[in-house]
């Protein structure tokens, strides 16, 4: 296990479209809450060196100060490589001086910022009510504490929402001039604001034609499109989240958290009073030795450039080719083939679960 994720799932403001485990900030739960985190890394945590590391949520950039002085203090737990990346969540209201500094000095060197849109409408759907002048100022404080690797979420395809608004929205994005942007398709999601409120999806041939306007529009201003809904500029993709695509083992802890350990994937309870109790124990896979090779298959033909095939093949015994329905893909051209690896035509990355469909 070379990765850890830690989740907080506190927030001061629940956006519409969220259904990740989250819930409003209350003091004493998060004082709570901190010390049973505590509890579970000293309980679960082996002892390897880590290589990435990526607070989430939730919004951990909601805690007051002492509180996150107490949550990067727990980090200090884990041994961690020279070149360690150090994943921090911010909501853009949340960051100041103050918490960019204490950020840095507990070894955070990337940021991810859930920016989502400058569309006024979109924001109000969602619930947020930040406008781009904000963002400039805050970004251009962050370059001046010295981050270096800043990755932004935009989120597109809601109701009513043209090219046109489409185009200014993701130029904006572009203007502050991030290392990172992943993007998101809208989700109508249960259990959801949206959901309550009855909205309805975009259509799926107008949701495409986003996809593939955002690719060219990304392209064009140098990022590089590495997995299905992330672009980066050069060596800034996420370590972290590459270790998912790869399928490689990491910890999650916290609340709700996921993890993958000894064939073992897991996500913790997401019942606020067991975890409290240290009732940690969510639901578990036992992996047999082709739902793992599945997963490397799932998982690996998200990145653009898809599986290595030699690289396969040593890692498992057996040849991609001739474990899975290949050819077929590949005379169909959902599925492409060039300098030893095997990718999901980028024409078709639209329609990835239908290909992996007929893949599993």
């Amino acid at each position: 296990m070379k990765s850890v994720y830690i989740h907080i799932p506190f927030c001061k403001s629940i956006c519409s479209y969220c259904d990740f485990c989250k819930m409003f900030y209350n003091k004493k739960w998060v004082h709570d809450y901190l010390i049973a985190l505590k509890d579970e890394i000293k309980d679960q945590y082996m002892g390897e060196k880590i290589e990435t590391l990526y607070i989430g949520g939730g919004t951990p950039s909601c805690l007051e100060e002492k509180e996150l002085k107490y949550l990067l203090e727990l980090t200090t737990l884990l041994e961690k490589t020279e070149n360690l990346e150090f994943t921090f969540e911010c909501n853009l209201n949340d960051i100041t001086e103050n918490l960019l500094k204490l950020l840095q000095e507990y070894g955070v060197n990337r940021l991810s910022i859930g920016i989502e849109s400058f569309n006024e409408q979109k924001l109000i759907l969602m619930g947020r009510n930040h406008i781009w002048e904000d963002a400039e100022n805050k970004m251009k404080l962050i370059r001046k504490i010295g981050f270096t690797n800043v990755s932004v979420d935009f989120i597109y395809g809601f109701p009513k929402e043209t090219k046109k608004d489409l185009k200014k929205d993701i130029k904006q994005i572009l203007k502050l001039n991030p290392d990172h942007v992943s993007t998101y398709s809208l989700m109508i999601e249960p259990h959801t604001l949206l959901t309550a409120n009855k909205i309805e999806p975009i259509s799926e041939d107008l949701d495409s034609d986003f996809y593939r306007f955002l690719r060219k529009i990304l392209k064009k201003h140098k990022f590089h499109h590495y997995e299905i809904s992330n672009f980066a500029k050069e060596t800034k993709e996420s370590k972290h989240n590459l270790k998912y695509w790869n399928n490689e083992e990491y910890y999650g802890f916290g609340l709700s958290a996921s993890g993958y350990i000894d064939s073992i994937r897991y996500t913790n309870t997401k019942n606020l009073t067991k975890y409290l109790k240290h009732e940690i124990d969510g639901e578990k896979e036992l992996l047999a030795p082709t739902d793992i090779i599945d997963y490397e298959v799932m998982l690996g033909l998200r990145k653009v450039k898809g599986i290595h095939l030699e690289t396969f093949e040593k890692k498992y015994g057996v040849s991609l080719e001739e474990a899975y329905p290949i050819k077929p893909l590949l005379k169909s051209k959902e599925l492409k083939k060039k300098n030893g690896y095997i990718f999901i035509n980028p024409e078709k990355l639209y329609v990835m679960n239908e290909i992996l469909m007929k893949l599993l």
